[in-house]
């Protein structure tokens, strides 16, 4: 299913590691073209992989709805990942009837230091 609604899945080849509900952990690993100058990994990689982690902890509480959008994304970018794969660490902070809010911490490899915070809103459509 990430593979068909969620385009980028394939070509960031993202790796679903974990799923519970109520907790995701996504795997992408290290390609050259995710390097931004400088040497580190790129944000818009990040930010990319930070927000499928969201939709999957979304969904892992929800069930599949495919128009489960996200309406707000934040990352605050902690500390300069060196290249190398980034992980996603993904959990719902408040599920309600219409708003998911959650936060997703992304690590470089199996480091404990966070690289980046992020927190993300999803809405969820009313169901029929």
């Amino acid at each position: 299913m990430a593979r068909e609604n969620v385009p980028l899945v394939g070509p960031l080849a993202m790796r679903v590691e974990s799923v519970l509900p109520g907790a995701v952990t996504i795997r992408v690993p290290y390609r050259d073209e995710f390097v931004r100058p400088g040497g580190t990994i790129s944000g818009p990689l990040m930010m990319a992989v930070a927000d499928f982690a969201m939709y999957g902890v979304v969904l892992s509480l929800i069930g599949r709805v495919d128009l489960a959008v996200t309406t707000n994304l934040s990352i605050n970018f902690l500390r300069r990942p060196s290249p190398g794969e980034v992980v996603a660490r993904a959990r719902i902070l408040k599920l309600g009837r219409r708003l998911a809010v959650g936060e997703v911490h992304l690590h470089a490899g199996e480091a404990d230091d966070l690289v980046a915070h992020v927190t993300s809103t999803y809405s969820i459509p009313p169901r029929p």
